[in-house]
């Protein structure tokens, strides 16, 4: 556990050793700020709306929260490919991947290391939106239980991104190439379903199966299902398993 927090704390500390930290925090804090506003607005115009029609009910946590938490989404298929594209494509072109796998630890702790450095800057950049739901709380009168449940299900959603870049990055030298690729497979599983309703009961249920947003969609109506949760752990592992089979194939060619 050790050297698994030693490796988390140089990764999170090589983030904000340079203005790409910052400049990630800042970029996810803006982009979140946006589509909170958008959402502020619109709920707004639907109030003043339903103050005209009494038995128009409405519900922040519908029609605010939840589509802002959806929205978040979409701020990690821009961000997470630039958190993962130098874990391990940066450590391959300064040669310093070399010292890193003949030190004395595994594979499994390198791995753990790299994916709770990045989930530390994550929670890191969560962190801030705080703020947005603080002013909810001060002005309006949300329910805590979906917004709660949303940031869980962001929480496990990143993950699974994480797990995943942290792959991709492994394969190639180029930050670049790593970038774009994880950025490609994010989006497909991102919109794989969007074509689930042309390819039969079979297609759609496998593609709404696959698909990360669908698996999403409870958590930001606060409802918690096991089979999302064991979905989006699955993934996470699956992510961890393939990098550990990539690293330790580098081990061996090394």
């Amino acid at each position: 556990m050790r050297n698994i927090t030693a490796i988390a704390q140089r990764e999170l500390n090589s983030y904000f050793s340079s203005p790409i930290g910052y400049v990630l925090v800042g970029f996810f804090a803006l982009l979140f700020g946006y589509f909170f506003y958008a959402a502020l607005f619109f709920f707004e115009q639907q109030s003043m709306q339903a103050g005209m029609n009494p038995t128009q009910a409405m519900n922040i946590n519908q029609m605010l929260v939840g589509p802002t938490f959806m929205n978040t989404t979409v701020i990690m298929l821009l961000v997470f490919p630039l958190i993962t594209m130098r874990t391990y494509s940066e450590e391959k072109r300064s040669g310093t991947i070399e010292l890193l796998l003949t030190s004395p630890v595994t594979d499994l702790e390198i791995i753990l290391g790299k994916f709770f450095g990045a989930m530390l800057l994550y929670v890191a950049m969560l962190s801030v939106t705080l703020i947005h739901m603080a002013v909810l709380f001060a002005f309006g009168n949300p329910e805590w239980k979906p917004i709660a449940t949303g940031y869980l299900g962001l929480l496990l959603m990143g993950g699974c991104f994480l797990s995943l870049g942290l792959f991709i990055s492994s394969l190639t030298k180029n930050q670049i190439v790593a970038a774009m690729a994880t950025f490609a497979v994010f989006l497909l599983l991102w919109i794989i379903n969007w074509l689930s309703g042309a390819v039969g009961p079979t297609g759609q249920a496998i593609m709404q199966a696959l698909s990360i947003t669908e698996h999403f969609d409870d958590f930001s109506k606060g409802i918690i299902d096991t089979k999302h949760v064991v979905y989006y752990l699955s993934f996470i592992a699956f992510g961890l398993f393939l990098t550990m089979k990539s690293v330790d194939s580098e081990r061996w060619r090394g």
